[in-house]
């Protein structure tokens, strides 16, 4: 069955870097159809997605909050994905996922996706 197995969160003073990986198991289908994205939710507040990436062109998308600061990026030959998180700041605390999904309208479809089929255990991030 299809896992999502994330890693690399943990602790960081505001201002620093962490990346997280995604290591993405025994995906089924078209592998250039996948939208894979990083969602975060912090304590109380409601799960937002923040990036996007799409297999079909490589195209990527960020919320406002993250954009500059963020990146998501795909490894083919480790069959991961991951997020490089620069100059982290306290309101970046949460629990972050990873996510993916078939798309059947390409990069459009894609970004505006908000409900996933598959989806990671999740991993802490606290920014200080």
């Amino acid at each position: 069955h299809v896992q999502l197995v994330e890693s690399g969160g943990g602790s960081v003073q505001a201002g620093g870097s962490l990346r997280l990986s995604c290591a993405t198991l025994r995906l089924i289908g078209n592998l250039n159809r996948y939208c894979m994205a990083w969602f975060r939710q912090a304590l109380g507040k409601e799960r937002e997605g923040i990036a996007y990436f799409y297999t079909g062109d490589g195209s990527t998308s960020y919320a406002d909050s993250v954009k500059g600061r963020f990146t998501i990026s795909r490894d083919n030959t480790k069959n991961t994905v991951y997020l490089q998180m620069n100059s982290l700041k306290p309101e970046d605390t949460a629990m972050f996922y990873c996510a993916a999904d078939l798309v059947w309208a390409g990069s459009r479809d894609c970004f505006s996706r908000r409900d996933f089929k598959y989806w990671g255990q999740g991993t802490q991030v606290t920014v200080s």
